[in-house]
């Protein structure tokens, strides 16, 4: 590989999310070859250098739950006031109408959005893979964009017919979603530090999946080494079903099936109680907490301080733009900040504390023990934050990003490769991707 270095000079402000949390000013942060090499004052270089005396430097921020798929669905009519289940159903026949061009075009969208916010890693969870649409299409949209990538091979197996919610066009046979779980795995997953990509294991929620299938997918997980991810507690309607169908509360379900411990993680959890809490504090389960959605589709507020203070490992996500209907990381973390504060008060949550939850704490929840942070031998993913714009006027703290500062990026690198310079992502043809995106949607929207 060829020797590339970038020097980021005269940092205004470094919040470098380390072990001590340090922050750190006027310092120069070298990245060598994909990996923070230096950080340090007067450095030198004679490589790409960026001046960043009116920035706040941040770990790239880490999306822990998308759906990347639905960023072609965004405010759609039918959906935009329902609860989870009904708005689930308004949707379900537009996505079966998807193919290879709309997965690989809405990830594109989306994932550019993501960067904009920030976001230099992000998961994804795709569970329907209509007309021979596949895994593939997100993992190579995301290679263009320049984004480090999760994807999950999620699946969903019990249609209308057999009690469950989605269409039957949209489940596959069980056997078939194992084998191709294994397929996506041994063609793509990659477990050494620092890898652009890494696949995991997800059934789509324990409303759409069997037992057996919840069950099958954490073995084959563990047998080839990579993590599980699902839907679990989202609402009230969610609680409901697993008491009925079950016989016992979600947590229970997913300790009772394999669904604890380092290489898990769910998302939403607004419904947790204590005991559940106690659960994942004490398994290393981890917990993608997604605000937005949740209050647009009246889920609920996920008790995350409650999760904190306990111990759980805690990261955020945008969840799908079918029901956010953005995809900004950092608005999400002030989102995370207030609604804590207004159940909790003001002082339930810092600025800080949110952001380190963006960052730092993504990071774990993937099991990124290389990311989430600014330190010599971490990897070269960084936000550079312009605070000299009108968000940030006046701002005794520009560090509090949450409190008063841009919800864009001016500069984004990705394991020491550009993706945003000056506010415009370089890395591949945007606008060209925005008029592929519209033209998709008009076509769904005309064949309703």
């Amino acid at each position: 590989m060829a020797h590339t270095e970038i020097l980021i000079r005269n940092a205004r402000t470094v919040l470098t999310m380390d072990d001590a949390r340090s922050e750190l000013t006027g310092v120069d942060i070298r990245l060598r070859d994909g990996v923070i090499a230096e950080i340090g004052a007067g450095l030198t270089s004679d490589g790409t250098v960026i001046e960043a005396g009116h920035c706040v430097v941040t770990p790239g921020l880490v999306n822990t739950h998308h759906h990347l798929y639905q960023t072609l669905t965004r405010a759609v009519p039918g959906g935009q006031d329902a609860l989870l289940f009904g708005w689930l159903k308004t949707l379900y026949p537009i996505w079966a109408r998807f193919g290879p061009e709309e997965m690989f075009v809405s990830a594109q969208v989306g994932l550019a959005e993501l960067a904009l916010s920030g976001c230099t890693l992000t998961s994804d969870h795709l569970y329907l893979y209509p007309n021979g649409a596949r895994l593939d299409d997100t993992i190579a949209a995301a290679a263009e964009v320049g984004l480090r990538f999760h994807p999950t091979r999620g699946a969903m197996s019990i249609g209308e017919s057999d009690g469950g919610l989605p269409p039957d066009s949209l489940v596959e046979r069980e056997a078939a979603i194992l084998e191709d779980c294994i397929r996506v795995i041994d063609g793509f997953h990659d477990p050494k530090p620092g890898a652009m990509v890494r696949v995991g294991v997800a059934p789509c929620s324990p409303f759409s999946v069997s037992r057996d299938l919840m069950r099958d997918a954490a073995l084959l997980a563990r047998d080839k080494g990579v993590m599980l991810h699902t839907h679990l507690a989202e609402n009230d309607e969610d609680i409901a079903y697993s008491l009925a169908q079950f016989g016992c509360r979600p947590g229970q379900y997913a300790e009772d099936l394999g669904w604890t411990g380092d290489d898990v993680w769910h998302a939403h959890c607004v419904k947790l109680d204590s005991q559940e809490i106690d659960l994942f504090a004490r398994t290393r389960t981890g917990v993608a907490h997604c605000p937005c959605s949740n209050c647009r589709l009246g889920s609920g507020i996920a008790p995350v301080r409650a999760m904190r203070d306990a111990g759980v490992k805690v990261g955020l996500g945008v969840d799908g733009s079918a029901s956010n209907d953005m995809a900004n990381l950092v608005a999400e973390a002030r989102q995370a900040m207030l609604l804590q504060r207004v159940t909790r008060g003001a002082d339930a949550m810092s600025a800080r504390e949110a952001l380190w939850i963006a960052t730092r704490g993504g990071a774990e929840v993937l099991g990124r023990d290389d990311c989430g942070q600014i330190a010599v031998g971490k990897r070269a993913d960084l936000a550079l934050w312009d605070v000299t714009g009108v968000e940030s006027a006046g701002s005794w703290d520009p560090a509090a990003l949450l409190l008063a500062g841009p919800q864009k990026v001016r500069d984004l690198i990705v394991e020491g490769r550009a993706v945003v310079r000056d506010g415009q992502v370089v890395s591949f043809d945007l606008e060209a991707a925005i008029g592929r995106q519209h033209r998709l949607a008009r076509r769904l929207a005309e064949t309703m």
